[in-house]
């Protein structure tokens, strides 16, 4: 074969080498996939999967893993079972690190961002969203005992124990065993439950007891949208008992440092998560029992994120 057959040949090759160089650069250079972990309630299902389908558009290969107690998915980010979950500030402190000290929002996040780093764990911005622990009840119920504050709900629990009917109080069985969970809470308002009072349950159903009266109070998460769709009333918390919960996207060093931009897009992310917003979600998929994959979506696609 002469040169003159062989040179257009190889330059019809030489083009298509170029424009696959230009289209492999194009594209982001991506770890083999991230693995996303999610605890057991509505809120951490949603973070999770606008999370999921927000980085698939994105290019990146995610797979889920949802319903995990809070300490299985921490020793998992921990041994490197899961590159990147959505944790909460006021459990890094108590639940990872034991400290039981009062501090401010922006104290609480400085602190386990700085006692994580060593774990190899970043904590990325915090979402102006605070999911924090509170106890309520019926609106009707509260008004008619007089009871707004957890220092009255205390008052009322422990006359109740010196009468025919004893109040009953609906807790997850997490909360009824966590160190910043029901004991301490009893210790601080001098709250005096017997075992026969407190009633464990799925969280999730605590709404459905506090409702239909099964329980005359129970826990409930500040932004579950099932506050304000069963109206309920949450009380005030008068002796600063439960911390600074701040929603924070939680990623192992390593993932970042293969995935540049990883951050910037979860940051994205966590920037739009504030309280109402993430009520009304929750509402959607709790009391309009719509799929949380259509719930992500629609979200994401109203704010022009996919």
């Amino acid at each position: 074969m002469t040169q003159a057959l062989l040179f257009p040949r190889w330059r019809k090759l030489a083009r298509r080498a170029l424009a696959l160089a230009a289209l492999l650069t194009a594209v982001p250079a991506f770890a083999a996939g991230l693995v996303l972990g999610s605890k057991n309630f509505t809120e951490q299902h949603l973070l999770s999967e606008i999370t999921s389908q927000y980085l698939n558009s994105k290019g990146y290969q995610v797979t889920r893993k949802p319903d995990l107690a809070t300490v299985i998915l921490r020793n998992a980010l921990v041994n490197r079972q899961l590159d990147l979950a959505w944790d909460y500030t006021g459990t890094g402190l108590i639940i990872h690190h034991g400290i039981q000290k009062k501090m401010s929002s922006e104290e609480a996040y400085a602190t386990v961002k700085k006692l994580d780093e060593p774990l190899g764990l970043i904590w990325l911005n915090p979402a102006p969203l605070n999911n924090t622990y509170a106890l309520a009840m019926r609106r009707v119920r509260a008004e008619a005992e007089g009871v707004r504050t957890l220092s009255d709900l205390a008052r009322r629990v422990n006359e109740s124990n010196e009468s025919a009917k004893r109040w009953q109080l609906g807790f997850d069985m997490e909360f009824a065993g966590r160190p910043d969970g029901l004991k301490p809470m009893q210790q601080l308002y001098g709250m005096e439950l017997s075992r026969p009072q407190i009633r464990q349950m799925d969280p999730g159903l605590v709404y459905n007891a506090i409702r239909d009266g099964f329980v005359d109070a129970g826990l409930v998460y500040t932004t579950d949208g099932r506050v304000k769709g069963f109206d309920l009333v949450v009380l005030q918390d008068d002796l600063g008992y439960f911390p600074a919960y701040a929603a924070t996207p939680v990623v192992r060093r390593e993932t970042l440092e293969a995935n540049p931009g990883l951050a910037d897009e979860l940051n994205k992310l966590a920037a739009l998560m504030d309280n109402d917003t993430m009520a009304a979600l929750n509402a959607k998929v709790d009391i309009e029992h719509r799929p949380v994959r259509e719930v992500a979506s629609e979200f994401l696609r109203q704010r022009g994120l996919i």
